[in-house]
């Protein structure tokens, strides 16, 4: 049996919205930081040769839970290790096991964590050689966004696959997730993917991105944490935008996520700082403060704790 751990990673610029009928390229670039605290695990065994095709389990760990896989979730994650073993010319069939140590399907990027960790884990239990890179491109293949997932702390994405970005300032950051709803959401991100198309306001959209992506990456060179923060923020805030004016319409954000994301308006408005501040596609809040701010991220963390799990990178899950 082959084990494998792969970390979650946060886009700040976000990968939404897909070119059709080329493996999860995006429109636009991506850049993420990397949650080395939340990982899945995936876990590699060869079947008896009278097996007759590949299978999945939940993984059962202390600190983990197996995410709750719909039947088609369960296809894709077997699909994806299916074009691996075809892609490096393997055998025979085997049994998948995985488990996150946080909640799967909820805006806390699983996905990206799980396809990164099985590609990891097929390489290694298959032999393989390929660098992190061209691990990242396969990855993409069955996750976008586990393309990231390769590299630590920052990942930028642009078509094929990811890379490291290592001149970024600040240092590794202190990361938080305020789990308003740990439920699993009503529209998948593979779906979420579909319908911004249909926004209006999706004109544009990746232009947009492309261009907060050069002032994010700039103002985290300079070390100006506060533009940094303005383009954070307006960056989800697009892309939510583009939720909530798609055809159908939906969205993610509900009271609890506001009053997280207004609590940290108030932060920055009263001190001139605070944690950047994004929310991926779900309900969750996620807060990136720099090591000198640990006073104030406490502060912060014990006080959403009052009404939400909290999973913090200095502190664990409370």
């Amino acid at each position: 049996m082959t084990s494998v751990t792969a970390p979650s990673n946060i886009a700040l610029i976000k990968y939404m919205g897909k070119v059709e009928g080329t493996g999860n390229r995006p429109t636009n670039a991506s850049l993420s930081y990397t949650m080395n605290h939340l990982v899945t695990e995936v876990s590699i065994a060869a079947l008896p040769k009278e097996a007759t095709e590949d299978r999945w389990r939940p993984l059962v760990k202390p600190g983990f839970g197996a995410p709750a896989l719909s039947e088609t979730g369960r296809a894709k994650f077997l699909n994806h290790f299916r074009f691996l073993k075809e892609t490096w010319g393997v055998p025979g069939f085997h049994e998948i096991a995985s488990a996150n140590n946080f909640p799967s399907d909820c805006g806390l990027a699983s996905s990206a964590s799980s396809f990164a960790a099985l590609t990891k884990a097929a390489a290694r239990a298959f032999g393989r050689g390929e660098s992190a890179e061209e691990l990242s491109r396969l990855s993409r293949r069955g996750s976008g966004s586990s393309c990231r997932s390769f590299f630590s702390p920052w990942a930028l994405w642009r078509e094929e696959g990811a890379e490291s970005v290592d001149d970024l300032g600040f240092g590794d950051l202190l990361h938080a997730a305020v789990v308003v709803s740990a439920g699993m959401k009503q529209v998948s991100s593979s779906e979420a993917h579909r319908r911004v198309l249909s926004s209006p306001k999706f004109a544009g959209r990746p232009e947009r991105a492309e261009q907060r992506l050069r002032e994010l990456m700039s103002a985290l060179r300079e070390k100006n944490w506060t533009e940094a923060h303005r383009v954070t923020w307006d960056e989800f805030v697009d892309m939510h935008e583009l939720f909530e004016t798609s055809q159908p319409a939906f969205g993610y954000r509900n009271r609890a996520s506001k009053d997280v994301v207004d609590a940290c308006r108030h932060i920055w408005s009263f001190k001139n700082d605070g944690p950047l501040v994004t929310m991926d596609a779900g309900p969750n809040v996620h807060l990136l403060f720099r090591p000198d701010q640990r006073e104030l991220a406490d502060k912060m963390v014990t006080h959403f704790q009052e009404k939400h799990v909290v999973m913090s990178s200095w502190r664990g899950l409370k």
